[in-house]
């Protein structure tokens, strides 16, 4: 059982920055593909990055390419978001997933999840 615990989530101004963590328990971190997917209100859950158990492969969501980046440290059970020059479109709440899969956009794909950290950014 891997149990996820997001933070750093909070309201910024469009521009800003933020840097989402997501802790987790166990001892088989490095065995899992770590996700950050973004729910807004009205729309559905997508993918906006992934980095696979070794930080080899790394992907994102288009829109985010350039201003958003994935790390993970395998010694800390923890997956960082970082996440600059933030724009409204980014208002969504947040959630990390874990899984023994390649990094997918298919939310079915991941066994354990974060409980979400709200992330807004105002105009």
């Amino acid at each position: 059982q891997v149990q996820l615990v997001e933070s750093g989530g909070g309201l910024v101004q469009a521009g800003g920055s933020l840097r989402l963590s997501c802790a987790a328990s166990g001892r088989t971190f490095s065995s899992f593909t770590m996700v950050w997917f973004r729910q807004a209100p009205g729309k559905e859950r997508e993918l906006v990055a992934g980095i696979s158990g070794s930080g080899e492969y790394i992907s994102y969501l288009g829109s985010v390419k350039g201003r958003f980046t994935i790390s993970r440290d395998n010694a800390k059970n923890t997956v960082y978001l970082q996440m600059s020059s933030l724009k409204p479109e980014d208002t969504a709440i947040y959630y990390c997933a874990a899984g023994r899969v390649d990094v997918s956009g298919n939310a079915r794909g991941y066994d354990y999840w974060g409980q979400g950290t709200q992330v807004t950014v105002s105009s």
